[in-house]
């Protein structure tokens, strides 16, 4: 009777540990994704950002994700950068304009910040300082943009942020006429935030929407067989490229969630089938 109750226990004790070393695999799994410094942000390294801006969409300039870039502009002129977004990423946009010298200035102004997707269309900001007045002796003004989470698809009428380029614009909004063309140095840097696969959809993008993406795409064997070399986007993408479509760490939550079911059952099994034939019992009986 004494070795087959504690080989019952011995199974129930490894069983219990396997158990919890499941749960504590999956409840720190995906904390362990997203906190990750290296998989929220990308490297800033030490190559230095643009320091001009376009004027228009079409002449947007590039910004790579997790760096900044630096222009000179007249107080009321256009300024823009585009930044590549992917599924699952959440972008922040944050700009300093460091104003002239209040003697300079006649009174108080406003400046904004807008972000729009590779659609042109204006996407809200989730939180941060989008639009903010700076007063007649301030010596700067920082406004900060927090977008929605870039989703891998969705509805067509919908207005959700979806991978592909992202447009800054920067400009003032509310300005005295003495001020216009006063000289402003401008500072715009992004950030990405890996949030995982909590944030994925179900389908995913033919491709991402980037200007001229489609065109390239038709013309890609042509020009690789031509050039020797693949095509390269003028907006740039992600430096680990655009997401395949297929793989999330919703894959580690579901063969996770299998093993514990395995191990879960074998567990009320060995609960449930008793100690087997009394020893009193004869066999056959």
């Amino acid at each position: 009777m004494t070795m087959p109750l504690r080989r019952t226990r011995g199974i129930r004790l490894a069983l219990t540990g396997a158990l919890l070393a499941g749960l504590t695999l999956l409840t720190t799994a995906g904390p362990a994704l997203a906190d990750d410094p290296s998989a929220s942000a990308s490297p800033a390294g030490d190559e230095a950002g643009p320091t001009e801006a376009g004027t228009t969409f079409r002449t947007a300039t590039a910004l790579k994700q997790g760096r900044s870039g630096t222009a000179q502009a007249s107080a009321g002129d256009y300024l823009y950068w585009v930044f590549p977004a992917d599924a699952g990423q959440r972008p922040t946009v944050e700009a300093t304009v460091k104003l002239p010298e209040s003697a300079a200035r006649r009174g108080t102004s406003t400046w904004q910040v807008d972000v729009y997707d590779g659609l042109r269309r204006r996407q809200a900001c989730m939180h941060g300082h989008q639009t903010r007045k700076a007063a007649a002796d301030a010596a700067t003004v920082e406004l900060s943009c927090v977008l929605r989470p870039v989703r891998a698809w969705s509805e067509p009428w919908a207005n959700d942020p979806l991978p592909g380029s992202y447009y800054i614009r920067l400009t003032v909004v509310d300005l005295p006429a003495a001020d216009l063309g006063l000289p402003v140095d401008v500072e715009v840097k992004t950030s990405i935030k890996e949030l995982g696969g909590g944030h994925d959809g179900g389908g995913a993008l033919a491709e991402p929407l980037v200007p001229g993406v489609s065109v390239a795409s038709a013309g890609e064997t042509d020009d690789t067989s031509a050039s020797g070399a693949p095509r390269t986007l003028a907006t740039g993408e992600p430096e680990d490229g655009w997401a395949s479509g297929w793989w999330t760490d919703r894959w580690l939550w579901t063969v996770g969630g299998g093993v514990l079911a395995a191990l879960a059952a074998v567990f009320g099994y060995s609960l449930t089938r008793g100690r087997g034939r009394p020893a009193h019992v004869p066999p056959g009986t």
